[in-house]
């Protein structure tokens, strides 16, 4: 992918790189390996901020149960303890725009309806991102927050954020971690600071970017990693 040059230019990459956007699973049996991918474009990688686009059609993995069912039609009770695998699959909706700031516990994803009407911000908590020569890596932590236009806001999954804890898979410290970085991501929007104040609903993508493409070894084991 093209954004391995960008590690070799000094951990920067440039606008059109294309690199690997991974979330790892948290469940016990499945600790660390990669179950979410999604193939996305740079727009701008600085020193305080890394910001990519995800295009519509894009070829992503994601998690199913072993017989292909949805992981969300999956009854919540047994929802992370259900054996499961990984599917490609395409990214059918709108594009997203992923916004994160090194250190950050969430990234904020931003949604269009069609005709680029803007739809919300969305905050997802999560690791903070982990750097390798071809993406970031991360650990989604369940609880996130819905962000609309005219400022107000609500979480969301607090149900799969409890279940994920009665699964075993957030123990009592790490949940209240993930609730004390779902306070800030509050305070942040409350004072309306950046990114919900920087127009990037705005935004809009180059017109000459393709579509980038999941590469065969979506999964592989990084060298090294860094924050």
């Amino acid at each position: 992918m093209t954004g391995t040059a960008g590690i070799a230019r000094g951990t920067r990459w440039a606008p059109g790189d294309h690199i690997l956007w991974r979330y790892r699973d948290s469940a016990p049996d499945l600790k660390g390996h990669v179950h979410i991918c999604r193939p996305v474009t740079v727009v701008r990688d600085a020193p305080d901020l890394l910001a990519v686009w995800m295009a519509p059609g894009t070829e992503c993995v994601k998690p199913v149960l072993l017989d292909g069912t949805a992981v969300h039609e999956e009854p919540l009770a047994t929802r992370y303890t259900a054996p499961r695998t990984t599917v490609r699959s395409r990214w059918w909706g709108t594009g997203v725009l992923k916004l994160a700031r090194p250190g950050d516990p969430w990234s904020v994803w931003l949604f269009w309806d069609r005709g680029w009407e803007f739809k919300s911000w969305y905050v997802n908590l999560e690791e903070p991102r982990q750097r390798w020569a071809g993406g970031v890596d991360s650990e989604d932590h369940f609880l996130d927050i819905s962000v609309y236009p005219d400022r107000t806001w609500a979480w969301r999954d607090e149900d799969e954020f409890a279940q994920a804890q009665h699964a075993g898979l957030l123990d009592a410290a790490r949940a209240e971690r993930v609730r004390q970085a779902g306070v800030a991501a509050v305070e942040l929007i409350e004072r309306w600071g950046e990114p919900f104040s920087a127009g990037w609903q705005d935004w809009r993508p180059d017109p000459a970017w393709g579509v980038p493409v999941l590469p065969e070894d979506w999964d592989r084991t990084p060298a090294h990693l860094t924050t």
